[in-house]
């Protein structure tokens, strides 16, 4: 009977080590055996581990982190370049610049010679070719910016995953370590209880 008695004591004690809280066994269960108890150690009685490379590092992170500046106003000449590379880059211009040639082509040639610009329209293409040489740059500068935006978001969603893979390792680390304190605690129990189980059978007459 004392033998199941210990038993429950031990399975109760397990459940506290679980459960982060010491536990004290008690003291002479069964059939009046001496003392026997003892005080499993708690989580937070535990030294700290040491810092590893990877908490260093995380510490520097942590330290190099500056807060997030605040937004600036762009220049006018990156808002234009924005603004010309939306109205290009849009089917409304697409349309609006179709109806003007057509409205072009057609005016001149019914006019016939007598026209600002017959054909073949070199006027007509005197001003494509510098709307073509102006729009052209304005565009690549729109381009070049938001790649250099969009290189700096890369940049930070890479140090955002080396973060998120790093507080992963760590969590992997804690309950690697806590594992490591339940084994050690759990066999420190069994050997004791076999210690006292082997002195109880040595006093049996």
């Amino acid at each position: 009977m004392w033998m199941a008695a210990r038993g429950a004591s031990a399975i109760e004690g397990e459940a506290g080590l679980r459960n982060g809280k010491a536990r004290t066994v008690p003291q002479g269960v069964g059939c009046g055996e001496p003392s026997w108890g003892f005080r499993m150690p708690t989580h937070a009685g535990h030294h700290h581990a040491p810092p590893t490379h990877l908490r260093r590092t995380i510490a520097r992170a942590k330290k190099r982190r500056a807060p997030a500046p605040p937004p600036q106003r762009l220049p006018f000449r990156d808002r234009l370049a924005d603004a010309v590379a939306t109205i290009v880059g849009s089917w409304r211009f697409i349309l609006i610049q179709s109806g003007l040639l057509l409205a072009w082509i057609a005016g001149n040639a019914a006019i016939g010679g007598g026209a600002w610009d017959p054909y073949p329209f070199i006027l007509l293409n005197l001003l494509l070719s510098f709307q073509a040489a102006y729009t052209a740059p304005i565009i690549m500068m729109s381009q070049n910016r938001q790649g250099d935006l969009d290189r700096d978001r890369a940049v930070a969603d890479y140090q955002v995953n080396l973060r998120a893979e790093a507080e992963i390792a760590l969590l992997h680390e804690k309950i690697d370590l806590l594992r490591e304190q339940e084994l050690a605690t759990l066999t420190e129990m069994l050997k004791r209880s076999l210690a006292r189980l082997e002195t109880l059978e040595e006093r049996r007459p």
